[in-house]
This record gives structure tokens, sequence and C-alpha cells, in this order.
């Protein structure tokens, strides 16, 4: 491997230092791997429970009426997480889009949404209208109010109970940090969460972003309490392989409300061709448990590295993992920059692009993104990005596998390095 260190563009001082960050995470990788040989299990029960078979792979075109295999999907989606119903479908083209959908239909005029997380994840915030945009919540007479976590991170329940009320129709839990330098929440932490509002309010509705989170533990927010649990395929659940859509899982009330907004009142799941995509949906969910270990190595190193250099990450090395996601505190947007560098200089395809600040839509501020994957946009595959705005926080995901994840890190290191940006302590 120095060699094809050496290729990479590695020093043998980063390659050093790594490896003795490396010596001691044994112990922190059988544990994902237990996790992951679980939900493989699941997954794996699921798909033979509902007898999938060749005959599923097969494309529909048009209205897609009579969709055996995109049905079959739906309840192996639906068996895999425990809920009622699922809708799991192309045309759902991101995990933004999902929670949109998720949001319009079960919320009518008049009604309000809270969060008791905080502020949710930046492209949200059109989506409920606290940005103004046309066709927002709040455009449609939907209004919102948030409850912000205490500073240690934990919930502010006298803030929740006082938020209640008899408007109070939705509660939105997002999961994942996003943007934000909070801790990720746990699926007994939401548990926990979920049965303190329901106790306050029990016909309130709650719906979890579980973007980044599937499969990270054995549990889902669905076995506590969810009434929705929402992401994208192009994350955890469509294990690399899945080219777009989103999911939906739920009760079945509430998904057959989603899949009326998704095509129209009276529709539903009905229609909604699913082309050519069904073996890549099928696939990537068998090998979602397994390529998400892979990512939460990366996370895990990426952890123990950064924080032993001095920066703040989280979660820290050593904290129980809940998204695949790792922040990294990196302090000026030089910092932020070289580190997207190497994680693009990793990648297998646009490795010789360097990525630059920009405008994006749905944020408020410039945003850096690195990412070279198969599937345009994809954050299971090795990606990092961050808006150029104090502290200056860097989120790396993903890596279709644990070797690839690693030297992605790796190389965000030399990038550092070799711009002076960094000091290698000795081993």
């Amino acid at each position: 491997m120095r060699d094809y260190y050496s290729d990479f563009g590695i020093a043998p001082a980063v390659a050093d230092y790594c490896a003795g960050v490396l010596s001691g995470l044994r112990e922190r990788f059988d544990a994902v791997d237990a996790v992951a040989e679980e939900n493989q299990a699941k997954v794996l029960l699921a798909m033979q429970r509902q007898r999938v078979d060749a005959q599923c792979f097969a494309g529909s075109t048009g209205y897609g009426y009579n969709d055996a295999g995109r049905d079959t999907l739906e309840q192996v989606y639906a068996d895999a997480f425990h809920t009622e119903s699922a809708l799991v479908r192309p045309q759902l083209v991101c995990g933004t889009h999902a929670l949109a959908v998720a949001l319009s239909a079960n919320l009518l005029p008049g009604d309000e949404l809270l969060s008791p997380v905080g502020k949710p994840y930046d492209t949200l915030e059109e989506v409920i209208g606290i940005r103004p945009s046309a066709c927002s919540l709040a455009e449609y007479g939907v209004s919102y109010r948030q409850v912000d976590l205490l500073p240690d991170g934990s919930f502010d329940y006298d803030g929740i109970r006082a938020a209640v009320n008899a408007k109070t129709r939705l509660i939105t839990i997002q999961r994942s940090k996003g943007y934000a330098m909070r801790p990720t929440l746990s699926v007994a932490r939401i548990g926990e969460l979920i049965a303190f509002c329901k106790a306050l309010k029990p016909d309130v509705l709650c719906m979890v972003d579980n973007c980044y989170g599937e499969f990270v533990e054995p549990l889902e927010p669905s076995d506590v309490g969810a009434d929705m649990i929402v992401g994208s395929l192009i994350k955890n659940p469509g294990g690399g392989l899945a080219p777009i859509g989103g999911y939906i899982c739920g009760t079945k009330q509430c998904v057959d409300r989603c899949a009326y907004r998704l095509s129209a009142p009276g529709l539903g799941q009905e229609v909604g061709a699913s082309l050519d995509v069904k073996t890549s949906l099928y696939q990537g969910f068998f090998m979602a448990p397994v390529t998400v270990a892979g990512a939460l190595k990366g996370a895990i190193f990426a952890a123990r590295l950064y924080e032993s250099l001095g920066f703040r990450v989280l979660p820290d090395g050593s904290e129980s993992r809940h998204d695949i996601i790792q922040a990294v505190e990196l302090g000026s947007a030089e910092k932020l920059i070289a580190f997207c560098e190497g994680i693009q200089a990793a990648a297998p395809v646009d490795s010789y692009v360097r990525p630059v600040p920009a405008p994006m839509p749905g944020y408020d501020a410039d945003v850096i993104m690195a990412a070279g994957a198969f599937v345009q946009g994809s954050s299971i595959e090795l990606s990092a990005d961050g808006p150029l705005r104090a502290p200056y926080s860097v989120y790396f995901q993903g890596g279709l596998t644990w070797y690839h994840a690693k030297l992605g890190i790796m190389m965000s290191l030399q990038k550092l390095f070799e711009k002076g940006l960094v000091t290698l302590p000795d081993n």
C-alpha cells in the first residue's frame, strides 16, 4: 500500500499518522459489523416474506398500472421498517421532496407544524416557509413553531409542553444534525420524545426525517412510535445502487395521503411507472446494511483522526453512532476548502475537479461540495460538504466501501498537511 499511497500523493508522515489512529479502532469496527449483520438479516427476511422473485425487476411505463414489482418493493420496505404501509418511488426525487410530500399531505390550512429539535435542515426552510418561498406550507396557511434544544443537546421538555396547542397537528423530528453542530438523535431518544409529545396530545402525528440514519442501529424510529419515517434512496437505504428515489413508511392513513399528494387524489399508489430502476432499488436495499457499515467505519476513523489533531468533532471518537455523518469544526474557510479538495481527489469520478464554494438552491450561504459519485448527489457515496460560514464545519459522509472511505479521509488530511494548515504530532 505504500506505493499506492505515494501514487495518490499521500506523504509517508500522513500515512503513518493515520495508521497509528486506526490501530485502536478494531473493537469499534467489530460493533459496527454486529449491527450490520442484524440489519442484513432483517432485510433478507423481509424480502423472503414478501416473496421477491425475478418478475419483480421488470420495468413499467406510462401509468404504471398493475406494477407488481413496485408494489412488492413497498411491502418489503414496510416489512423491514415494521410499518403498515410504504411509498417507495423514483418520482420522489430527493429527501427534501419526500419530506415536502409527507408534510403537505398531512397538514391542512390552520394546522401548526412543530419542530422540538430546533431549526430543520436548510432545504426545508423554504418548504416550511421559514424563508419565504412560493408554494411553502406557510403560503397555504400552515403555521410553524420550533423549540430549540438546550445547550447540552437535551430536549427542552418545558418548552415543548408550552408549544403544543390545539392547532399542533404534526411534529417533525430531524434525526441527523444537518448543518448544525448538535448531536444526532438516537432511536431511543427519538422514542422518548415521541412518547412525551403523544402524552401531551395523543392524536398528534410524529414524523421523523430519517435521512443518514437508516441501518445505523438495529431499530428504526418506526419501531418506537413514529407515524412516518422519511428518507432518500440515494442515501443509506439505496445502498449506493439506487439511481434516484425516496421513501415514506408509516401508518396506512398517513402513507395513503402522501400517495394522493404525490400523484393525485383518487389515484394514489395505483399509478407511477417504475421504468427500469427496480433491480437497482431492490439490490441497493439488500446491500444497504453492509454499505452503511463501511460508511460508519469511515465516520469513526474521521472522528478519531481529527479529534487527535485538536479539532472539535461531533460525534467524538468514542461516542455511539446514530447516523453516518461526521462533523469536523475546522475553524477557517481555507481548511474547509482543503478538506473538500482531498475528498474530491479521492473520488472515482471527477477526481481531477477542484471543488469551489458556490450558491446552492435551498441554502442561505455559499456551499462547497465534494463528491465524485456514480449517482449524482449520492451521499452514501464518499462526499463532504459545508456552508462557508463560521465555524466552518465540514460534514463528511459515505463511502461505498470502508477502504474508499479510509482513503478519502487520508486524502483530506494530506491536503491540509501539504498546505501547512495542520501539524502532525508524533503518534
